[in-house]
């Protein structure tokens, strides 16, 4: 049995056109884990990092001889729906203790099976070896025709997107492959700007990412930080209207990591995401410009 092995990544996406040639399975809101499975169970993730003593909860759900690939999620009590917040309670903890196994239960979202009994499957197409996780009935989730509409279907469920996956797709470690495509289902919102990061490398002496906020009844709020989505000219007109702004102190009411620069929140611009986490965060955000039709006082959270 080969040890450690690197998953195979997608790539993002739109929806492929020849639809017919895929399989569409929901993406899973965790990390991405390797189950090992002969006589025991080790769980590895990317680079083959070590995670079997954080995820004591994940089993070998009675198979004896098998490397399955998938995901580690937290699910929401209240919604059933996996919160990649609660999963990072459990992120940096070697040995979580019972109280936190308790609060911040894990569960295993397997998705693809590598090796069975012996035998290495890499070479199989994904639809064989979809077949045969099935078989061994250990819960693993449905993947679905390419023509259906599973990704309305997980925005609609506040899920996070979908992988579309070539059926004759052999399994490449580590490789980041066209046959497999991520598509994210995204949310828009406008945001306050209450100062910027500033930038490193080509993005030296400039912003490198801006601070966002919306408005709370105790005042600005920090909800995260953007930089994806920004073009050269965006970032140097940012510039030009942010520097006038400049104030010694943050605006916002709560904490702010790292060293920033900050001004006054007149600013708003527009965000997309994909998901608002426990902390009030907003996850993946990429910039889509400013409004200059919106004023701060209207973004709350």
């Amino acid at each position: 049995m080969p040890y450690p092995v690197e998953p195979m990544l997608a790539i993002p996406g739109e929806l492929p056109q020849d639809r017919e040639l895929y399989g569409l399975e929901v993406k899973w809101d965790g990390i991405r884990a390797v189950l090992h499975i002969d006589g025991g169970l080790r769980v590895t993730g990317r680079h083959g990092a070590d995670f079997t003593r954080r995820y004591p909860e994940i089993s070998t759900f009675g198979v004896p001889n098998a490397i399955l690939d998938g995901e580690v999620v937290s699910l929401d009590p209240k919604t059933g729906i996996p919160s990649f917040g609660r999963l990072q309670h459990r992120m940096h903890q070697v040995d979580p203790d019972p109280a936190m196994l308790r609060r911040y239960p894990v569960a295993y979202m397997p998705f693809d099976l590598l090796f069975l009994d012996g035998a290495p499957l890499f070479d199989l197409p994904y639809r064989d070896r979809r077949a045969l996780l099935d078989e061994l009935d250990i819960g693993a989730p449905p993947y679905f025709p390419g023509e259906s509409d599973l990704l309305r279907a997980t925005h609609e469920q506040g899920l996070e997107g979908i992988v579309a996956k070539r059926l004759d797709s052999p399994y490449r470690p580590g490789v980041r492959s066209p046959w497999w495509v991520k598509v994210k289902n995204l949310t828009t919102r406008e945001v306050v700007l209450g100062g910027w990061k500033p930038g490193k490398g080509r993005r030296e002496g400039g912003i490198g990412s801006l601070i966002m906020g919306a408005f709370t009844e105790e005042g600005l709020t920090y909800v995260g930080h953007v930089g994806t989505g920004l073009t050269e000219a965006a970032l140097d007109h940012l510039y030009a209207l942010l520097r006038p702004l400049e104030i010694p102190r943050s605006p916002f009411r709560n904490e702010v990591p790292w060293r920033n620069r900050w001004v006054r929140p007149e600013l708003v611009g527009e965000v997309a995401y994909t998901m608002v986490t426990e902390e009030r965060r907003l996850r993946n955000p990429v910039w889509r410009g400013l409004r200059p039709d919106k004023i701060p006082a209207e973004v709350t959270l």
